[in-house]
């Protein structure tokens, strides 16, 4: 937790340091809808105009309200009607216009830094949190949507009325416009001292509540490891102390709040008393009219309250130029994994040859500690080759070097002779099947996930690889079968279940290369058997890399390739490999002796 409170106030530093031009980022989002923009602008211009012609009309209608002409003050009363009427069908127009085009613009940043984000090397990912992308993909552009959509054209307008209502009560009483004049700073500075301490507790109270949710979140999906290591007590505590600091900065805020609010209704009132008071005197002196008091009045009022909206929306200003910069970033970020500008055609058909020469990598996060050491490997097309050693070797890393997640520091990987970085990589992945070690099960039906490996398999299809999989038996079992939601990471299934769905998915996908990293890891010995002879189905004329621990679901493999500390130590068949009394016969006795004394 105080981790968590650290970023916040990270987080608020930078907000606080953010300039507002950087809105100025947003235009090439707002250049597309220029002219809903021109439309709204003019709304815009239309209600402030209205409403600086209203206590025109009101004047008049004062002025000649002892008058004996009836005709007249009814064309008085009509045209303050109409006006009435022209400001609210502005004021319609504009926010229908405006949210419309907030809406719109904060639509098309989410799609682009998503977009932006989903294609992003795990490299990326290693900097930067997931929780922090969806933060800024979800609260930032909500910062954003409240500036275009309501921030900005208040802004403008209340910036109009002020500028407009200042000259009129300048032509209106030059004295009495003096007077006021002199009030205005006794009410801008409270607004400005305690409206910059209330953004700062506002600010709190959401680094506040954005912990609560988080901690909440984080129990709620582990809810079953907290219950089983009996720690509801101590994640109740922990959940309501932060919930308590929530409501102390939340009540810190509406004191604040509440001081600031008193203040400046006291002053604004005292302002307009005072003034009434001398334009009492001065109408009563014949000075000015009655008409031309309520009419100053009405401008005092309107300027001061567009100096109050000004310094409010200010601080929103600034927050969303904050939100601005930190999408920008995403959508500036670089990334360690590119396509060419010109990518190599993927050879045709493939054949599934896998090349490393001399590779050398390290992860971004660890480039101390060489995940793998001047690997050299050739697999032949429809070859199976299983990599095993202890945790740590490498293994894994091959996997992820042949779907080209990350880049050799040294080296190259290839497929059917061509560098995987001079081909686009949605090209050459297309012709590869994942099976991983943790099973990625999405929030869907069974059906779905299974379809994931080819969107354009038909029913049949996703059924036949749930059967080569072993999976159509515990599918069909389920209360709706192939259309049964297996909810949020598959909460729904068991270990085995989810590790079938992702094989199925694998044997959908038809692809030539095979890649599977612990693939029947999570099932039983039944299960297993049944997978494997899948497996063994299914990696006929096709090149089959398999990463295990377990040494008895390799040994038919046509090579196995042993690795430790990130290098290839040696490289047989099980026979000759356990005849050599290397490392990999140190496993089998370790594995095997176990398997016999259990």
């Amino acid at each position: 937790m105080v981790r968590r409170a650290e970023n916040g106030a990270d987080m608020l530093d930078r907000e606080k340091s953010k300039r507002v031009g950087a809105l100025a980022e947003l235009w090439p989002f707002l250049k597309p809808y220029k002219i809903l923009a021109f439309g709204a602008l003019l709304a815009l211009v239309l209600t402030a105009s209205v409403s600086l012609i209203l206590p025109m009309a009101v004047r008049r209608v004062i002025d000649n309200f002892s008058t004996q002409d009836g005709a007249l003050l009814d064309r008085y009363f009509t045209a303050a009607l109409g006006i009435a009427a022209l400001l609210a069908i502005g004021t319609g127009l504009r926010y229908a216009l405006v949210t419309r085009l907030g809406e719109r613009v904060v639509a098309d940043i989410r799609k682009a830094v998503f977009d932006r984000v989903i294609g992003m090397s795990p490299a990326f990912f290693e900097r930067l949190m997931t929780g922090e992308v969806l933060s800024r993909i979800t609260t930032d552009t909500t910062l954003i949507l409240s500036v275009i959509g309501s921030s900005i054209s208040i802004a403008l307008r209340n910036f109009l009325i002020f500028l407009g209502g200042l000259g009129l009560m300048l032509v209106t009483s030059p004295k009495l416009a003096a007077m006021v004049l002199l009030i205005v700073p006794l009410i801008i500075v409270p607004i400005l001292t305690l409206g910059r301490r209330l953004r700062v507790l506002s600010r709190e109270n959401q680094d506040w509540i954005a912990n609560s949710s988080g901690s909440a979140s984080e129990a709620l999906l582990s809810v079953q490891t907290v219950q089983a290591f009996t720690h509801e007590g101590a994640t109740r505590a922990k959940f309501a102390d932060v919930t308590d600091h929530s409501y102390d900065a939340a009540r810190r805020r509406i004191t604040v709040r509440a001081a600031m609010t008193v203040i400046v209704i006291f002053l604004v009132f005292t302002g307009v008393v005072c003034v009434l008071w001398i334009g009492a005197r001065d109408v009563r002196a014949g000075g000015m009219s009655a008409g031309s008091l309520v009419q100053f009045v009405i401008y005092s009022v309107m300027v001061a309250g567009a100096v109050a909206a000004l310094s409010e929306i200010w601080g929103e200003l600034q927050r969303a130029a904050g939100a601005t910069e930190r999408l920008i970033e995403l959508l500036q970020a670089n990334d360690t994994v590119t396509d060419p500008v010109r990518p190599k055609p993927v050879p045709t058909p493939v054949k599934g040859a896998i090349g490393f020469h001399g590779v050398s990598f390290a992860y971004p996060s660890r480039p101390g500690t060489p995940a793998l050491d001047d690997v050299s490997l050739d697999i032949k097309p429809g070859e199976t080759v299983a990599l095993v050693g202890p945790s740590g070797a490498g293994k894994t890393s091959i996997i992820q070097m042949i779907q080209r997640f990350y880049d050799p520091d040294v080296g190259q990987v290839t497929l059917d002779g061509v560098s995987l970085a001079d081909m686009a990589r949605v090209e050459f992945r297309q012709h590869l099947a994942l099976v991983p070690q943790d099973p990625v099960i999405f929030a869907a039906s069974a059906r779905d996930n299974i379809r994931f490996g080819r969107l354009d398999a038909s029913d049949a299809e996703v059924e036949e690889a749930a059967r080569a999989a072993a999976a159509h038996d515990f599918i069909t079992a389920l209360p709706e079968g192939y259309n049964s939601y297996v909810g949020e990471r598959g909460v729904m299934l068991s270990g085995g279940q989810k590790q079938r769905i992702a094989i199925a998915r694998a044997i959908l996908r038809n692809a030539p290369v095979l890649l599977l990293d612990e693939a029947t890891s999570a099932l039983d010995a039944e299960s297993e058997r049944a997978v494997q002879r899948a497996v063994d189905a299914m990696a006929r004329n096709r090149t089959t890399i398999i990463v295990a621990h377990r040494l008895a679901t390799v040994k038919k493999a046509d090579r196995i390739v042993v690795m430790d500390q990130g290098r290839v130590v040696a490289q047989g068949t099980h026979d000759s490999l356990v005849v050599e009394d290397g490392l990999y016969a140190r496993l089998a006795r370790l594995q095997f002796t176990d398997g016999e004394a259990a």
